[in-house]
């Protein structure tokens, strides 16, 4: 693809299938065979794409939020491209859901038209980020732990997912990384600068046993979903390396609630979504894929959704 100015590829619009992806890309599933896999049901594997298609979805809009407040220009540009990122591996992986449902409905009808109720991201990818530091912290777990996910669903059973998640482990191999960095300058920096890195920590603690809990769809999608708490031990180690390298401690899991509260972290999401060990014996261990979410999401769908909401059936 070529073009005189920069101006004539914005306003060429022979080729939409372009848009999807980045200007200039092919679709990546282009050729990938799209039928279910032999004994597999297509509302489990509808339901799978969409945890792990919400996860990228919510956190994408999340970070998006965070252009024009970076500290330096260069990470205004590096957030929104792994926003970027992660709004792509939503975009398939939501038509993924919506081809396996059988319902007819496609990645706008699933990103825009659900309730709050309906979307089923872990907690993580929804929380509030009350500064850098809590933002680095979220996305340095959060992307070591998809990394470790995407990894091993590359070998799914179902092509579609395998494929996608083969395209996703370049980009977030470059997400982790870029959280990581950020974590030891911010760690092994100032006395500031590591206070509020320590307190980003402390916030986001009380998400990470939720990521590698089961759940029972995950269980019955033998050889096409992977199961997360197998997961543990390359997170864990990986964690450890990075901490160790920003001189940074592990939050202690009996206080990370607390210091969340004294850090003004997650524990206002805790008193709506459960972020509290307290509420876990309520709520079950994953909240989040049962679409038990706090007042987080409504601010998030309400900014999110509005647009396609107040003009039905727009196209743009």
């Amino acid at each position: 693809m070529s073009f005189d100015d920069a101006y004539q590829a914005l306003t060429d619009h022979d080729d939409d299938a372009r848009w999807a992806y980045g200007t200039g890309f092919a679709d990546p599933l282009a050729g990938v065979p799209t039928a279910l896999p032999d004994g597999v049901d297509g509302a489990d594997l509808a339901a799978y794409c969409l945890m792990i298609g919400d996860d990228a979805l919510i956190l994408s809009h999340r970070l998006q939020q965070w252009v024009t407040r970076a500290p330096e220009l260069e990470d205004e540009m590096a957030i929104a491209n792994i926003a970027l990122d992660l709004l792509g591996q939503a975009r398939l992986l939501l038509t993924r859901a919506g081809e396996s449902e059988g319902a007819g409905r496609d990645e706008d009808d699933l990103a825009y038209l659900r309730e709050a109720a309906d979307f089923r991201h872990v907690r993580l990818a929804g929380a509030r980020d009350d500064d850098f530091g809590h933002l680095i912290a979220r996305l340095l777990v959060f992307a070591t732990w998809r990394l470790a996910l995407l990894d091993r669903l590359s070998a799914s059973r179902d092509p579609v997912l395998a494929a996608i998640a083969a395209k996703g482990v370049k980009e977030v191999t470059y997400h982790r990384e870029y959280a990581a960095g950020w974590t030891v300058r911010l760690g092994d920096g100032t006395p500031l600068s590591r206070e509020r890195m320590q307190a980003g920590l402390d916030a986001v603690w009380p998400l990470i046993d939720e990521l590698f809990e089961p759940h029972p769809i995950e269980q019955r999608l033998t050889g096409v979903a992977v199961d997360p708490a197998s997961l543990r031990p390359e997170f864990d180690a990986v964690l450890a390396q990075v901490l160790a390298a920003a001189t940074l401690d592990a939050p202690e899991p009996g206080n990370a609630t607390r210091d969340a509260s004294a850090s003004g972290g997650v524990t206002r999401d805790a008193q709506v979504s459960g972020t509290a060990t307290h509420d876990e014996a309520v709520l079950g261990k994953t909240p989040g894929r049962d679409g038990r979410h706090g007042g987080e999401l409504a601010e998030i769908l309400a900014e999110m959704q509005g647009l396609a909401r107040a003009t039905p059936g727009g196209v743009w």
